[in-house]
Protein backbone atom coordinates (compact mmCIF):
# COMPACT_ATOMS: atom_id res chain seq x y z
CA UNK A 1 0.00 0.00 0.00
CA UNK A 2 1.75 3.00 -1.40
CA UNK A 3 1.87 6.10 1.55
CA UNK A 4 -0.47 8.99 1.41
CA UNK A 5 0.55 12.32 0.04
CA UNK A 6 1.02 15.03 2.42
CA UNK A 7 -1.84 17.62 2.31
CA UNK A 8 -1.29 20.31 -0.80
CA UNK A 9 1.00 17.78 -2.44
CA UNK A 10 0.13 16.79 -6.20
CA UNK A 11 -0.30 13.59 -7.24
CA UNK A 12 0.84 12.00 -10.51
CA UNK A 13 -0.28 8.45 -11.83
CA UNK A 14 -0.88 6.96 -15.05
CA UNK A 15 -4.61 5.54 -15.54
CA UNK A 16 -5.72 2.98 -17.23
CA UNK A 17 -6.85 4.53 -20.37
CA UNK A 18 -3.22 5.15 -20.97
CA UNK A 19 -2.77 8.49 -19.75
CA UNK A 20 -0.80 10.28 -17.13
CA UNK A 21 -3.16 12.16 -15.14
CA UNK A 22 -2.33 14.85 -12.18
CA UNK A 23 -4.28 15.98 -9.22
CA UNK A 24 -3.32 19.21 -7.67
CA UNK A 25 -4.72 20.74 -4.49
CA UNK A 26 -5.66 24.63 -4.76
CA UNK A 27 -7.35 25.38 -1.61
CA UNK A 28 -11.19 25.35 -1.13
CA UNK A 29 -13.92 26.23 -3.21
CA UNK A 30 -16.78 28.88 -2.37
CA UNK A 31 -19.27 26.12 -0.97
CA UNK A 32 -16.06 24.61 1.51
CA UNK A 33 -15.78 21.53 -0.31
CA UNK A 34 -11.70 21.07 -1.92
CA UNK A 35 -10.93 22.67 -5.05
CA UNK A 36 -9.01 19.51 -6.52
CA UNK A 37 -7.80 20.54 -10.35
CA UNK A 38 -6.96 17.95 -12.94
CA UNK A 39 -4.33 17.98 -16.07
CA UNK A 40 -3.35 15.01 -18.43
CA UNK A 41 -1.15 14.27 -21.30
CA UNK A 42 0.23 11.56 -22.96
CA UNK A 43 3.52 11.42 -21.28
CA UNK A 44 4.92 11.74 -17.87
CA UNK A 45 6.95 14.68 -18.74
CA UNK A 46 4.57 16.49 -19.69
CA UNK A 47 1.88 16.02 -17.14
CA UNK A 48 4.43 17.35 -14.67
CA UNK A 49 4.76 19.77 -16.85
CA UNK A 50 1.45 21.26 -16.23
CA UNK A 51 0.86 20.50 -12.94
CA UNK A 52 3.71 22.80 -11.98
CA UNK A 53 2.47 25.59 -13.81
CA UNK A 54 -0.48 25.21 -11.59
CA UNK A 55 1.43 24.90 -8.57
CA UNK A 56 3.22 27.85 -9.89
CA UNK A 57 -0.19 29.88 -10.35
CA UNK A 58 -1.45 28.86 -7.09
CA UNK A 59 1.35 29.80 -4.67
CA UNK A 60 1.62 33.17 -6.60
CA UNK A 61 -2.08 33.66 -5.91
CA UNK A 62 -2.74 33.85 -9.57
CA UNK A 63 -4.71 30.61 -10.27
CA UNK A 64 -8.13 31.28 -12.21
CA UNK A 65 -11.39 30.44 -9.90
CA UNK A 66 -12.85 27.09 -10.06
CA UNK A 67 -15.79 26.07 -12.56
CA UNK A 68 -16.55 26.34 -15.47
CA UNK A 69 -15.53 29.86 -17.20
CA UNK A 70 -18.18 32.02 -19.34
CA UNK A 71 -17.89 32.48 -23.22
CA UNK A 72 -17.09 36.10 -24.04
CA UNK A 73 -20.55 36.92 -25.00
CA UNK A 74 -21.14 36.03 -21.33
CA UNK A 75 -18.69 38.05 -19.41
CA UNK A 76 -19.27 41.15 -21.82
CA UNK A 77 -22.92 41.17 -20.61
CA UNK A 78 -22.41 40.89 -17.22
CA UNK A 79 -19.29 43.66 -17.21
CA UNK A 80 -21.82 45.96 -18.56
CA UNK A 81 -24.70 45.25 -16.71
CA UNK A 82 -23.37 44.60 -13.02
CA UNK A 83 -19.70 46.57 -13.40
CA UNK A 84 -19.39 49.29 -16.16
CA UNK A 85 -23.10 50.58 -15.57
CA UNK A 86 -21.82 52.17 -11.96
CA UNK A 87 -18.88 53.94 -13.23
CA UNK A 88 -19.11 54.71 -16.91
CA UNK A 89 -21.83 57.99 -17.88
CA UNK A 90 -24.75 56.90 -19.87
CA UNK A 91 -23.21 58.14 -23.33
CA UNK A 92 -20.76 56.02 -23.15
CA UNK A 93 -22.33 53.04 -21.40
CA UNK A 94 -24.83 53.39 -24.49
CA UNK A 95 -21.26 53.30 -26.59
CA UNK A 96 -20.15 49.80 -24.83
CA UNK A 97 -23.11 48.18 -25.63
CA UNK A 98 -23.21 48.82 -29.28
CA UNK A 99 -20.04 48.36 -30.05
CA UNK A 100 -19.83 45.16 -27.76
CA UNK A 101 -23.47 43.89 -29.81
CA UNK A 102 -21.86 44.49 -32.94
CA UNK A 103 -18.29 43.95 -33.16
CA UNK A 104 -16.84 41.95 -30.00
CA UNK A 105 -20.01 39.50 -29.61
CA UNK A 106 -20.45 38.58 -33.94
CA UNK A 107 -16.40 38.48 -33.92
CA UNK A 108 -15.38 36.40 -30.66
CA UNK A 109 -18.41 36.01 -28.98
CA UNK A 110 -18.31 32.36 -29.15
CA UNK A 111 -15.04 31.89 -27.08
CA UNK A 112 -14.52 30.86 -23.47
CA UNK A 113 -12.52 33.54 -21.93
CA UNK A 114 -10.24 31.04 -20.70
CA UNK A 115 -9.53 29.90 -24.11
CA UNK A 116 -8.92 33.46 -25.68
CA UNK A 117 -5.83 33.95 -28.13
CA UNK A 118 -4.10 36.59 -29.36
CA UNK A 119 -4.70 35.61 -32.82
CA UNK A 120 -8.54 35.03 -31.77
CA UNK A 121 -8.42 39.25 -31.79
CA UNK A 122 -6.15 39.88 -34.39
CA UNK A 123 -8.08 37.84 -36.81
CA UNK A 124 -11.16 40.27 -35.52
CA UNK A 125 -9.78 43.59 -35.98
CA UNK A 126 -8.41 42.86 -39.48
CA UNK A 127 -12.20 41.60 -40.66
CA UNK A 128 -13.13 45.13 -39.08
CA UNK A 129 -11.17 47.14 -40.92
CA UNK A 130 -11.46 45.01 -44.05
CA UNK A 131 -15.36 45.88 -44.13
CA UNK A 132 -14.03 49.26 -44.15
CA UNK A 133 -14.39 50.38 -40.20
CA UNK A 134 -11.77 53.23 -39.34
CA UNK A 135 -8.95 52.43 -37.20
CA UNK A 136 -10.20 54.79 -34.31
CA UNK A 137 -13.22 52.35 -34.39
CA UNK A 138 -11.02 49.35 -34.05
CA UNK A 139 -8.92 50.88 -31.21
CA UNK A 140 -12.46 51.86 -29.47
CA UNK A 141 -13.23 48.01 -29.38
CA UNK A 142 -9.98 46.98 -28.74
CA UNK A 143 -10.35 49.03 -25.08
CA UNK A 144 -13.07 47.99 -24.57
CA UNK A 145 -12.43 44.40 -24.84
CA UNK A 146 -9.77 44.94 -22.92
CA UNK A 147 -11.20 46.68 -20.01
CA UNK A 148 -13.77 44.08 -19.22
CA UNK A 149 -10.77 41.42 -20.02
CA UNK A 150 -9.04 43.40 -17.39
CA UNK A 151 -11.70 42.94 -14.95
CA UNK A 152 -11.79 39.21 -15.84
CA UNK A 153 -8.33 39.30 -14.58
CA UNK A 154 -8.31 41.21 -11.19
CA UNK A 155 -11.29 38.65 -10.62
CA UNK A 156 -8.90 35.32 -11.35
CA UNK A 157 -11.30 34.28 -13.71
CA UNK A 158 -8.58 34.17 -16.18
CA UNK A 159 -4.62 33.73 -15.70
CA UNK A 160 -3.79 36.58 -18.22
CA UNK A 161 -5.24 39.33 -20.04
CA UNK A 162 -4.40 38.22 -23.76
CA UNK A 163 -5.54 41.99 -24.81
CA UNK A 164 -2.04 43.24 -23.94
CA UNK A 165 -0.50 40.82 -26.11
CA UNK A 166 -1.78 42.41 -29.28
CA UNK A 167 -0.85 45.69 -31.01
CA UNK A 168 -4.03 47.36 -32.04
CA UNK A 169 -4.41 49.07 -35.16
CA UNK A 170 -2.44 52.95 -35.58
CA UNK A 171 -4.64 55.72 -35.67
CA UNK A 172 -3.53 59.11 -36.82
CA UNK A 173 -5.41 61.88 -34.27
CA UNK A 174 -7.76 64.07 -36.28
CA UNK A 175 -6.50 67.16 -37.37
CA UNK A 176 -7.98 70.47 -36.06
CA UNK A 177 -9.74 72.75 -38.88
CA UNK A 178 -10.94 75.54 -36.81
CA UNK A 179 -12.56 78.79 -38.31
CA UNK A 180 -10.24 81.48 -39.33
CA UNK A 181 -11.34 85.16 -37.76
CA UNK A 182 -12.64 85.99 -41.18
CA UNK A 183 -14.67 82.83 -41.46
CA UNK A 184 -16.24 83.03 -37.82
CA UNK A 185 -17.74 86.07 -38.62
CA UNK A 186 -18.61 85.32 -41.77
CA UNK A 187 -20.51 82.48 -39.54
CA UNK A 188 -22.06 84.94 -37.00
CA UNK A 189 -23.23 87.14 -39.61
CA UNK A 190 -24.93 84.11 -40.77
CA UNK A 191 -26.10 82.84 -37.85
CA UNK A 192 -27.76 86.35 -36.93
CA UNK A 193 -30.67 86.13 -39.38
CA UNK A 194 -31.68 83.27 -37.24
CA UNK A 195 -33.73 82.87 -33.81
CA UNK A 196 -30.88 80.34 -32.55
CA UNK A 197 -27.77 83.48 -33.23
CA UNK A 198 -27.11 83.52 -29.37
CA UNK A 199 -26.37 79.59 -29.63
CA UNK A 200 -23.65 80.13 -31.84
CA UNK A 201 -22.40 82.91 -30.05
CA UNK A 202 -21.80 81.11 -27.12
CA UNK A 203 -20.41 78.04 -29.55
CA UNK A 204 -18.50 80.03 -31.64
CA UNK A 205 -17.41 82.68 -28.99
CA UNK A 206 -16.93 80.71 -25.69
CA UNK A 207 -15.97 76.99 -26.86
CA UNK A 208 -18.88 75.24 -25.39
CA UNK A 209 -19.76 71.95 -26.39
CA UNK A 210 -23.19 70.94 -28.28
CA UNK A 211 -24.78 69.49 -24.97
CA UNK A 212 -23.51 72.49 -22.84
CA UNK A 213 -24.89 74.68 -24.95
CA UNK A 214 -28.20 72.94 -25.31
CA UNK A 215 -28.65 72.35 -22.13
CA UNK A 216 -27.85 75.80 -20.47
CA UNK A 217 -30.44 77.03 -18.29
CA UNK A 218 -31.23 80.52 -17.34
CA UNK A 219 -31.06 79.76 -13.17
CA UNK A 220 -27.31 79.16 -14.23
CA UNK A 221 -26.81 82.11 -16.04
CA UNK A 222 -25.42 84.80 -13.36
CA UNK A 223 -26.16 87.78 -15.22
CA UNK A 224 -24.52 90.39 -11.95
CA UNK A 225 -21.11 88.91 -12.00
CA UNK A 226 -21.41 88.15 -16.16
CA UNK A 227 -20.81 83.99 -15.66
CA UNK A 228 -22.22 80.80 -17.28
CA UNK A 229 -22.39 77.79 -15.01
CA UNK A 230 -22.61 74.90 -17.13
CA UNK A 231 -23.96 72.52 -14.76
CA UNK A 232 -26.43 70.37 -17.13
CA UNK A 233 -25.96 68.79 -20.69
CA UNK A 234 -28.10 67.56 -22.77
CA UNK A 235 -27.99 64.59 -24.36
CA UNK A 236 -29.76 61.80 -26.36
CA UNK A 237 -29.68 58.22 -24.55
CA UNK A 238 -30.72 54.62 -26.11
CA UNK A 239 -34.11 53.79 -24.66
CA UNK A 240 -33.67 50.61 -22.66
CA UNK A 241 -36.26 48.10 -21.69
CA UNK A 242 -38.17 47.89 -18.80
CA UNK A 243 -40.10 44.98 -19.01
CA UNK A 244 -38.90 41.52 -18.09
CA UNK A 245 -38.63 39.78 -21.48
CA UNK A 246 -37.43 42.06 -23.95
CA UNK A 247 -37.36 39.97 -26.99
CA UNK A 248 -41.10 39.11 -26.82
CA UNK A 249 -41.57 42.84 -26.02
CA UNK A 250 -39.99 43.81 -29.48
CA UNK A 251 -41.23 40.68 -31.47
CA UNK A 252 -43.29 42.77 -34.32
CA UNK A 253 -40.04 44.87 -34.96
CA UNK A 254 -37.37 41.76 -34.95
CA UNK A 255 -36.15 41.09 -38.96
CA UNK A 256 -33.43 38.74 -39.09
CA UNK A 257 -33.41 38.53 -43.19
CA UNK A 258 -31.17 41.41 -44.68
CA UNK A 259 -33.45 43.94 -47.22
CA UNK A 260 -32.86 43.27 -50.23
CA UNK A 261 -31.42 45.60 -52.91
CA UNK A 262 -34.37 47.72 -53.70
CA UNK A 263 -35.35 48.04 -49.97
CA UNK A 264 -38.53 50.94 -50.16
CA UNK A 265 -39.05 51.31 -46.86
CA UNK A 266 -35.80 52.10 -45.86
CA UNK A 267 -34.72 53.97 -48.59
CA UNK A 268 -34.71 57.44 -46.46
CA UNK A 269 -32.43 55.81 -44.03
CA UNK A 270 -29.85 58.57 -43.99
CA UNK A 271 -27.46 55.47 -42.30
CA UNK A 272 -29.11 53.09 -45.13
CA UNK A 273 -31.11 49.93 -44.16
CA UNK A 274 -30.31 48.41 -40.21
CA UNK A 275 -28.74 45.29 -39.52
CA UNK A 276 -30.29 42.24 -39.10
CA UNK A 277 -31.21 41.16 -35.76
CA UNK A 278 -29.50 38.68 -34.03
CA UNK A 279 -31.20 35.29 -33.05
CA UNK A 280 -32.22 36.17 -29.59
CA UNK A 281 -32.81 40.07 -30.19
CA UNK A 282 -33.03 41.94 -27.10
CA UNK A 283 -33.36 45.92 -28.86
CA UNK A 284 -36.47 47.62 -29.97
CA UNK A 285 -36.78 49.60 -26.63
CA UNK A 286 -38.06 52.36 -28.22
CA UNK A 287 -41.86 50.67 -28.40
CA UNK A 288 -41.38 48.71 -24.83
CA UNK A 289 -44.71 50.57 -22.80
CA UNK A 290 -42.09 50.43 -19.97
CA UNK A 291 -39.13 51.82 -21.54
CA UNK A 292 -36.24 54.04 -19.42
CA UNK A 293 -33.57 55.72 -19.71
CA UNK A 294 -33.73 57.41 -23.13
CA UNK A 295 -34.47 60.46 -25.05
CA UNK A 296 -33.14 63.61 -24.59
CA UNK A 297 -32.02 63.95 -21.01
CA UNK A 298 -30.41 66.10 -18.96
CA UNK A 299 -27.18 64.58 -17.77
CA UNK A 300 -23.84 65.85 -15.77
CA UNK A 301 -21.07 66.82 -17.53
CA UNK A 302 -18.51 64.76 -18.22
CA UNK A 303 -15.96 65.92 -15.18
CA UNK A 304 -15.57 68.15 -12.47
CA UNK A 305 -13.88 70.35 -14.63
CA UNK A 306 -16.66 70.56 -17.04
CA UNK A 307 -18.43 72.57 -14.67
CA UNK A 308 -16.74 75.43 -13.55
CA UNK A 309 -17.67 78.57 -14.03
CA UNK A 310 -17.47 80.59 -17.80
CA UNK A 311 -17.03 84.35 -17.67
CA UNK A 312 -19.82 85.68 -20.56
CA UNK A 313 -17.85 88.47 -22.66
CA UNK A 314 -19.33 91.69 -21.66
CA UNK A 315 -21.18 92.30 -25.50
CA UNK A 316 -22.59 89.15 -24.56
CA UNK A 317 -24.72 90.70 -22.20
CA UNK A 318 -26.98 93.03 -24.27
CA UNK A 319 -28.29 90.21 -26.99
CA UNK A 320 -28.47 88.17 -24.04
CA UNK A 321 -31.01 90.03 -22.31
CA UNK A 322 -32.32 90.61 -25.87
CA UNK A 323 -33.16 86.70 -26.65
CA UNK A 324 -34.68 86.55 -22.94
CA UNK A 325 -37.75 89.11 -23.68
CA UNK A 326 -38.03 87.28 -26.83
CA UNK A 327 -38.27 84.39 -25.17
CA UNK A 328 -40.89 85.44 -23.05
CA UNK A 329 -43.03 86.99 -25.76
CA UNK A 330 -42.89 83.00 -27.06
CA UNK A 331 -43.98 81.97 -23.79
CA UNK A 332 -46.76 84.30 -23.89
CA UNK A 333 -47.99 82.94 -27.39
CA UNK A 334 -47.50 79.77 -26.66
CA UNK A 335 -49.74 79.83 -23.67
CA UNK A 336 -50.18 75.89 -22.04
CA UNK A 337 -48.46 74.63 -24.89
CA UNK A 338 -45.48 75.84 -23.63
CA UNK A 339 -43.15 72.73 -21.64
CA UNK A 340 -41.38 74.28 -18.94
CA UNK A 341 -37.94 73.67 -18.82
CA UNK A 342 -35.99 77.00 -17.72
CA UNK A 343 -33.87 76.47 -21.05
CA UNK A 344 -31.65 79.27 -22.58
CA UNK A 345 -32.33 78.14 -26.12
CA UNK A 346 -35.54 76.03 -26.46
CA UNK A 347 -38.02 75.60 -29.37
CA UNK A 348 -40.73 77.42 -29.79
CA UNK A 349 -43.18 75.07 -27.48
CA UNK A 350 -40.13 75.86 -24.99
CA UNK A 351 -39.07 72.31 -25.50
CA UNK A 352 -35.43 71.65 -25.84
CA UNK A 353 -33.20 72.12 -28.92
CA UNK A 354 -32.44 68.64 -30.94
CA UNK A 355 -29.13 67.67 -31.20
CA UNK A 356 -29.63 66.10 -34.37
CA UNK A 357 -31.00 69.35 -36.09
CA UNK A 358 -28.90 71.35 -34.64
CA UNK A 359 -26.24 69.57 -36.31
CA UNK A 360 -28.02 70.30 -39.61
CA UNK A 361 -28.12 73.73 -38.96
CA UNK A 362 -24.83 74.22 -38.41
CA UNK A 363 -24.28 72.49 -41.74
CA UNK A 364 -26.92 75.07 -43.02
CA UNK A 365 -24.92 77.80 -41.61
CA UNK A 366 -21.32 76.89 -43.63
CA UNK A 367 -22.90 76.71 -46.96
CA UNK A 368 -24.77 80.01 -46.23
CA UNK A 369 -21.52 81.69 -45.18
CA UNK A 370 -19.35 80.16 -48.03
CA UNK A 371 -17.18 78.03 -45.75
CA UNK A 372 -15.73 74.36 -46.53
CA UNK A 373 -17.38 71.32 -44.70
CA UNK A 374 -15.93 70.50 -41.05
CA UNK A 375 -17.04 68.95 -37.85
CA UNK A 376 -19.08 70.91 -35.24
CA UNK A 377 -16.46 70.46 -33.11
CA UNK A 378 -14.35 72.19 -35.30
CA UNK A 379 -16.18 75.51 -35.81
CA UNK A 380 -16.79 76.10 -32.06
CA UNK A 381 -14.32 74.59 -28.89
CA UNK A 382 -11.34 74.13 -32.09
CA UNK A 383 -12.40 77.64 -32.73
CA UNK A 384 -12.49 79.19 -29.98
CA UNK A 385 -9.37 77.90 -28.78
CA UNK A 386 -7.19 78.45 -31.47
CA UNK A 387 -8.83 82.80 -31.66
CA UNK A 388 -7.78 82.83 -28.36
CA UNK A 389 -4.61 81.95 -28.59
CA UNK A 390 -4.10 84.28 -31.65
CA UNK A 391 -5.05 87.11 -29.47
CA UNK A 392 -2.18 86.41 -27.26
CA UNK A 393 -3.88 84.49 -24.46
CA UNK A 394 -1.77 81.94 -22.38
CA UNK A 395 -2.65 78.65 -22.74
CA UNK A 396 -2.90 77.93 -18.77
CA UNK A 397 -5.68 80.79 -19.57
CA UNK A 398 -7.55 78.76 -22.46
CA UNK A 399 -7.28 75.78 -20.47
CA UNK A 400 -9.73 77.31 -17.90
CA UNK A 401 -11.78 78.75 -20.40
CA UNK A 402 -11.94 75.48 -22.20
CA UNK A 403 -12.15 73.69 -18.54
CA UNK A 404 -9.84 70.92 -19.44
CA UNK A 405 -8.09 68.93 -17.07
CA UNK A 406 -4.61 69.07 -18.77
CA UNK A 407 -2.87 71.54 -20.79
CA UNK A 408 -1.64 68.99 -23.25
CA UNK A 409 -5.65 68.21 -24.13
CA UNK A 410 -5.75 72.22 -24.91
CA UNK A 411 -2.72 72.41 -26.94
CA UNK A 412 -4.40 69.61 -28.99
CA UNK A 413 -7.34 72.00 -29.68
CA UNK A 414 -4.98 75.35 -30.49
CA UNK A 415 -3.93 75.29 -34.04
CA UNK A 416 -1.05 77.58 -35.10
CA UNK A 417 -1.41 79.69 -38.01
CA UNK A 418 1.12 80.25 -40.66
CA UNK A 419 1.06 84.08 -40.86
CA UNK A 420 1.92 83.80 -36.78
CA UNK A 421 4.68 81.76 -37.33
CA UNK A 422 5.99 84.50 -40.30
CA UNK A 423 5.79 87.00 -37.66
CA UNK A 424 7.46 85.13 -34.89
CA UNK A 425 10.39 84.37 -36.84
CA UNK A 426 10.69 87.06 -38.47
CA UNK A 427 11.14 88.90 -34.97
CA UNK A 428 13.42 85.88 -34.10
CA UNK A 429 15.60 87.20 -37.01
CA UNK A 430 15.85 90.89 -36.12
CA UNK A 431 17.14 90.21 -32.58
CA UNK A 432 19.97 87.75 -34.06
CA UNK A 433 20.85 89.45 -37.00
CA UNK A 434 19.58 93.76 -36.12
CA UNK A 435 20.32 95.69 -39.39
CA UNK A 436 22.94 98.08 -39.99
CA UNK A 437 21.88 101.35 -37.93
CA UNK A 438 20.58 104.22 -40.76
CA UNK A 439 23.06 106.91 -40.72
CA UNK A 440 21.72 110.38 -41.04
CA UNK A 441 23.06 113.30 -43.30
CA UNK A 442 23.85 115.17 -39.86
CA UNK A 443 26.22 112.55 -38.25
CA UNK A 444 27.78 112.76 -41.76
CA UNK A 445 28.96 116.22 -41.80
CA UNK A 446 29.59 116.23 -38.68
CA UNK A 447 32.22 113.37 -39.10
CA UNK A 448 33.45 114.98 -42.01
CA UNK A 449 34.31 118.23 -39.86
CA UNK A 450 35.86 116.58 -37.43
CA UNK A 451 38.32 114.82 -39.72
CA UNK A 452 39.27 118.55 -41.34
CA UNK A 453 39.81 119.95 -38.55
CA UNK A 454 42.38 117.44 -37.17
CA UNK A 455 43.96 117.58 -40.69
CA UNK A 456 44.16 121.40 -40.35
CA UNK A 457 45.59 121.05 -36.83
CA UNK A 458 48.37 118.38 -38.14
CA UNK A 459 49.33 120.75 -40.76
CA UNK A 460 49.91 123.43 -38.45
CA UNK A 461 52.36 121.79 -36.40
Amino acid sequence: MSPRNPNMESSIYEGSDGWWHGRVTMGLKDDGSPDRRHRRARTETEVKRKVRELETLRDKGRAPKAGRKPTVETWMTTYLTDIASLKLKPRSLDDYWSKTRNDIIPGIGKHRIDKLQPEHLERMYRVMLDEGHAPSHVLKVHRILSRALKIAHRRRLIVENVATLVDPPTVDETEANPFTKEEAKAFLEAAAKRPTFMRWCVGVGMGFRQGETLGLRWPYVDFDNELFHPQWQLQRLTWRHGCTDPHACGERLHRFEPCPPDCKPHKTYKRGCPKPCPKNCTRHASVCPERKGGGLTFTRPKTKKSQNPVPIPPPFIPYLHEHQARQETMRTAAGDGWEEHKLVFTRPDGRPLDPRQDWEEFKELLKEAGIDDRRLYDGSRHTAGTILNELGVDMPTIMEILRHTQISQTRRYVKGRSHLSKDAMRRMGDHFMPGPEPTTETRTETVDRRAARAQRRRRIR
